[in-house]
This record gives structure tokens, sequence and C-alpha cells, in this order.
């Protein structure tokens, strides 16, 4: 492939590697040879990228004539977009203040020069702008507050290089025009954006590392760029068009935060915030599936002035469960009496309310996924090794902290179990849903109303493989069409 260095003034140019022809932008836009040229890369160095500049028309017509462009016209554009600026600042925040922690002045300048700082320091800082934006000559300043911060950045010229840099940059031009590869990013028109939320170091993530690479995967086809975002990341949610929770939820953390701001600023949801606390607070729930007829096992919302009569109602062994209780986190079984009046008088000074719930061994549970109304997957979860529930926090072996899971056609399971899950996942509404039921005999009970449930590669997928999450993105995607 041919390489061309596009200045305004070839003349001026001291930066001249081999197997490269610095060439005017004048040539490049006018010239009817270069608008014939098959298989070249077009580096821009244009000392001025702003609208119809010719730097910018250089990158314009490179890209129309089917040259390879560095930088291309979105990267121009971009440079120029404060909230595209800003969204990079807030992302790499940590390695912005640990590059610049030891410098006392109020403000700092970083020259970038094809990737490179003249300060080895600073390699990893100038890397990460490179990639960013694709500008071969950049320099961003930054101002200090209560901490550093992007002033601006910008592309220079060869003219704005200082003398003292002039040798590091022949060194680096040499050896960035001598590479056969380049990291230029894939051109592509997405559709909508999509934030797909995941908490570093969550200890009941809702999908694994696979799953979201699927997901990230598979909505790139869809039209989705996707990009995962973490809890620090609630300033930058009004960027995207739809949000995907992946992590776990509690009224108290930070999946409730974003699954408002979500709906307030008009993002497309399948985790809705009404669903978070209404799935989350088991006494809403035990109150809304009797109110609907749904059979359930014997339960009682447990208080101070009740608390001697469970047991004359449910009998031993009760289980009991904390209202915001998730993943058998805050589930216990009494045995015995002195067991409940030790579990429950703990739980009771942690909350005003307590379910407890008749105990109904099974060899496994259903998990029946439910998306706006209707069954997309079905699991079987099996106990714990030596344990009553699905997940055993206390085992010494990890891979004894859960059980094995199958996954089945829907039109496999019996109807009995599809029907309840259906009707106790419209009590909340639409969304996405996985709904927890025993089956006892001929009988199926309801366990829990679970709002974003896992997704997990390897589980709730195999059987149905990549429609569990074509189902899920197009749910999204449908919301966001319909506006």
């Amino acid at each position: 492939m041919k390489k061309y260095i596009v200045v305004n003034k070839p003349e001026t140019w001291t930066i001249s590697p081999d197997n490269t022809q610095i060439i005017s932008s004048r040539d490049y836009l006018t010239d009817p040879a270069f608008s014939k040229l098959k298989n070249a890369r077009i580096f821009n160095l244009c000392k001025d990228y702003s609208y119809q500049s010719k730097g910018y028309y250089v990158s314009l017509l490179a890209e129309a004539r089917g040259h390879l462009a560095i930088p291309t016209v979105r990267n121009i554009v971009d440079l120029a977009e404060p909230k595209l600026v800003r969204i990079v600042s807030d992302e790499f925040d940590d390695l912005i203040q640990s590059s610049l922690k030891n410098i006392k002045s109020q403000e700092f300048t970083l020259s970038i020069y094809f990737g490179q700082n003249v300060a080895a320091k600073y390699r990893e800082l100038s890397s990460m702008f490179f990639k960013h934006f694709q500008i071969p000559l950049l320099r961003v300043k930054f101002n200090f507050t209560t901490k550093w911060n992007i002033k601006n950045i910008k592309a220079i010229a060869e003219s704005e290089i200082p003398k003292e840099h002039m040798e590091s940059v022949l060194v680096f031009a040499e050896q960035y025009f001598s590479k056969k590869r380049y990291d230029t990013p894939r051109v592509t028109n997405y559709d909508y954006d999509l934030a797909i939320l995941v908490k570093p170091g969550d200890v009941a993530p809702p999908s694994n590392a696979k799953a979201l690479k699927k997901f990230q995967e598979i909505g790139e086809k869809m039209g989705f760029y996707t990009e995962v975002i973490s809890p620090k990341d609630l300033s930058r949610l009004s960027s995207f068009d739809a949000l995907l929770i992946r992590q776990s939820t509690e009224v108290n953390n930070e999946a409730y935060a974003f699954a408002r701001k979500a709906e307030q600023e008009g993002l497309a949801l399948v985790d809705f915030p009404d669903a978070i606390l209404k799935c989350c607070n088991k006494v809403f729930m035990a109150e809304a599936l009797e109110n609907a007829n749904i059979p359930t096992p014997k339960t009682m919302i447990v208080h101070k002035d009740n608390k001697d009569l469970v047991l004359e109602n449910i009998g031993l062994p009760v289980v009991l469960k904390s209202p915001d209780s998730t993943f058998s986190f805050g589930v216990k079984k009494a045995k015995t009496s002195e067991e409940y009046n030790e579990v429950v008088g703990a739980m009771l000074k942690e909350s005003e309310l307590v379910i407890a719930q008749e105990f109904m061994p099974s060899e496994y549970d259903w998990r029946i996924g439910i998306l706006d109304g209707k069954p997309f997957y079905a699991c079987r979860y099996y106990m714990a090794k030596g344990h009553w529930q699905i997940y055993n926090w206390d085992a010494k072996v990890k891979d004894d902290q859960d059980g094995n899971a199958d996954c089945l056609p829907i039109e496999k399971v019996p109807k009995s179990i599809i029907k309840i899950a259906v009707k106790a996942a419209k009590l909340m509404g639409k969304g996405l849903y996985g709904i927890d039921v025993k089956e006892i005999g001929s009988k199926a009970v309801v366990i829990e109303i679970n709002d974003n449930p896992n997704i997990d590669a390897g589980v709730e997928d195999s059987y149905y493989g990549d429609q569990v999450y074509i189902d899920i993105l197009t749910a999204i995607k449908m919301r966001l069409d319909n506006k």
C-alpha cells in the first residue's frame, strides 16, 4: 500500500521518512491523478482540521476515494465535540490523575507526536489520547482545580513543535510511518448507543464475562454502539440512547440510580426503576402475589407483634428472608424454635418487617425468563452440593457455592409452570424478569420474581444460544424505533 503524507507546504517539512511521499494538500485535492489512485494510505498532517478547511477536505475526499485516512473525518469531528472530550476525560480519569500527580504547577501541556511524548513517563497517557483521536500531532492542555481536568485538545502543525523536541519527533515519525499495520478505528454507522452497566468486583454479577461479550458483539451486528460502563459513569448516561443493567440490583445501590436517571432522560430500558423497587422488597412481593391469588409457599409478614405466632402457623423448619435479600444473601433456615428466635430477632433489629415462609424442599427450582410478558428461556437450577439453596456462600470450595443448571426448550416445560410464571411477571409490567417456581408434585408455586435475572453464557443460553441475547437487544431496539 502506497503511503502519502499530506501537508500544507511540503517545502517546509523536515520530517521525510522512507517509503512515504510528501505531497501538498492542494495537489491531493485538485490533481486528478490522486482521485484515481488505488490502494493508498493518506496521513493528513495539515495544520488546520476545522470544518471546510483543506485539512478537513483531505480526510473527507480520502474516504470518498476509498483511501485509508488518518485521521478520519469522524476523528476530526470528535476532536471538536466537547461532550466526547468530556467522556474521554471521565473514562480515563484515573490514568490522568496518576500520570500528572507529581506536577506542582496549576497547568500542564502534553504534546503528543505520533502517539508518543518526549518524556517516557507520559507514554501511556499519550497513547490513550492518540488511540481515541488518531490525530498524528496533538496537544492537550490540563488545568488543576481539585484534580486535573482537560482544558482543551487541539491538532498542531509541524511549525508548532519546539526545536528541542524535533530530534525525538523524527524518531517517532520514523517508527510510526515504518509500521505495516495501523490501529485505525473501523468506521461504522450505528443506529443507537447502548450503555451496559457492570460493577467491577460484583460479588454475584448477573452476567459472566463471556455473556457481556455476547451482548456487545451481537449488539454491534444489530446496529448498537455498545459500551460497558461502571457505577462512576452516571454523569455520562445522558450521552446514550439505552441502558442495560448487568450488575446486581438493590434499592440502595447504583443500579437504581442509573435506572431512575435513564427513565427520566428517556433512555430505552428493560430494567425499570419501579421493578427494582418492587422485586427487591420481599414484603411487597408477598403482598402482591397473595392479592393476585398466585400460589406461593405458606407466607407470613413478620413484625415484633406477631413473631411468636409464626411457628404455630408455618411450622418448622421455617425460611426467614430479609426484605431486600438477593442471590440467597439474607435468607436463613431455622430448624428449631431456638434458631428461629435467634434469627428473627437479629433480622427485626435491621428491618421493621421480615418474611417467614414454609420450607418446601426440592431437587431444583425452575427459572423462567420473561421478557415483556413472554417466556424466552427456561432453566432448572439445582441446589448447591449438600445445601438447601441454589447458592451456598459459606461453602469452603468455590465450585460448591452454587448448584448445576440445565436449560430446556419452553415447550418441554410443564404448562402449569409457564402459566404461573407469566402471571407473576404481569404484576411487574413490561421488562426483563426471572420467575423462580417450585414444582411440588403436580402443584406449581412461585418463590420469587427477580428483576435483572442472570444471563450467563453456558447457563441461560445453553439451549437457545444467541437468540437469548437477540431477544433482549431486540426489545430495547423496538423501544427506540417506536420513539
